[in-house]
């Protein structure tokens, strides 16, 4: 292992975005060669410790289209069912293993 493989690769932007209990971390990173890539990071404290759990996945450009197109079907699959998923954690709702909604119109239009 070289000094190529202990060197941390030169931050270009950052986006830190605090979501509950996560902390997210969207950093944009240039290789030697000057091309692009994100590492996207998620940071959770472990209470009985305190230690921060990160997991770190990283995204190439020539991967960005495919991903940008799978993270949209799921959301928006999360977004056509939350309905559902909202309605079982309301007082006296049982749905007795069926999950349909009753008036998929009025839900809430959730943006990412």
């Amino acid at each position: 292992m070289g000094d190529f493989d202990n060197k941390e690769r030169e931050e270009v932007f950052s986006k830190k975005v605090r979501a509950g209990k996560r902390t997210y971390f969207f950093d944009v990173k240039a290789t030697r060669s000057n091309d692009y890539y994100i590492t996207v990071t998620e940071s959770k404290k472990r209470f009985e410790d305190g230690v921060f759990i990160k997991h770190k996945i990283f995204l190439y450009k020539e991967d960005f289209e495919k991903f940008a197109e799978g993270l949209n079907e799921v959301v928006d699959y999360i977004k056509a069912h939350q309905e559902v998923v909202e309605k079982r954690y309301e007082p006296g709702f049982e749905n007795n293993g069926v999950g349909v909604a009753e008036d998929a119109e009025s839900k809430d239009d959730y943006s990412f």
